[in-house]
């Protein structure tokens, strides 16, 4: 059980749940409720509510239980494997699929059907819960996504990628007509200072973000680009096209609320080119996803 303390030396008008969202930036505020109502928050050592108002010279313990994590089981899920072998696999990951499990998502990610394909044989560096990852897309990107089997191809990928040299080519569909042929944006990107879940260009606390992009082809509305990470923080593209005022389409996040395409899920956005030195042969490889169906039919309605 770790326990957490505040005293309150400005109260404010605000609620005991909205405070303690604040400064325990790890936890949502539905886990911080969850505490409230199960009892494991106190003032003044008295048990309360999530609706309690705070006071000038209250004293907070937040009492917070170990979380347990589930076993993650094999699952036998079809992957679209794009090149195997003994140090590695390259995989094409549908749209929708979770890349490591979390809460809500134990079942039915890409590591569940990788436990099932490759057994035993998937790198331990980072823990139970994301044997053999080295890095990650968002569920709703497909496209090109680096496995390693064993601990030394991971070692040695992994450094790759610290040291951006790995080639990481993606294609997007954004919305309105970019009129540069090409660009590049350079600026860090942290977390969103209000909203946690989300990602912002941050100069104070953010870290160094290049993206680099090229029209493809216009359309009407919307722009076909082809964008390639100099570096990869999380959700750098859609973080940087939005900046431009060109978010990705579908992108309910960074963009509008509101898809203008009838059944499009999340943001278009495709990890097309994968290219790096393998970790045993030391020769460059390289990987080019195909578009997924939706994509290319998405492209010939536009």
């Amino acid at each position: 059980m770790k326990e957490e303390f505040f005293t309150i030396e400005d109260a404010g008008d605000m609620r005991i749940d909205k405070f303690l969202a604040g400064e325990l930036s790890t936890l949502s505020r539905s886990h911080i409720q969850k505490l409230i109502k199960d009892g494991n928050v106190f003032v003044n050592s008295n048990p309360i509510k999530a609706n309690y108002k705070i006071s000038q010279g209250d004293k907070i313990c937040v009492q917070i239980p170990e979380l347990k994590e589930p076993d993650i089981l094999p699952e036998d899920i079809a992957l679209d494997i794009l090149y195997e072998d003994e140090d590695i696999l390259i995989v094409n990951k549908p749209k929708g699929m979770v890349v490591h499990p979390c809460p809500g998502h134990y079942q039915g990610t890409l590591v569940n059907a990788l436990l099932y394909h490759c057994k035993d044989s998937l790198s331990g560096i980072n823990g139970v819960q994301r044997p053999g990852i080295v890095h990650r897309i968002d569920m709703d990107t497909t496209g090109s996504l680096l496995v390693c089997k064993n601990d030394l191809a991971h070692q040695i990928l992994a450094k790759q990628l610290k040291d951006h040299s790995i080639h990481r080519v993606y294609h997007a569909i954004v919305h309105g007509v970019l009129k540069e042929d090409e660009g590049t944006v350079d600026a860090p990107i942290g977390r969103h200072p209000t909203d946690r879940k989300k990602m912002s260009i941050n100069y104070k606390n953010g870290k160094d973000a290049v993206t680099h992009y090229k029209v493809l082809q216009r359309f009407s509305n919307f722009t076909y680009v082809k964008c390639i990470l100099e570096t990869g923080r999380t959700h750098q593209i859609r973080v940087h096209m939005a900046s431009l005022h060109h978010p990705l389409l579908g992108d309910a996040v960074y963009g509008p609320a509101k898809c203008p395409i009838k059944g499009l899920q999340g943001q278009t956005l495709h990890a097309k080119i994968l290219g790096f030195i393998h970790p045993s042969s030391g020769k460059y490889m390289e990987f080019d996803a195909p578009l997924p169906d939706y994509f290319e039919n998405l492209l010939l309605k536009l």
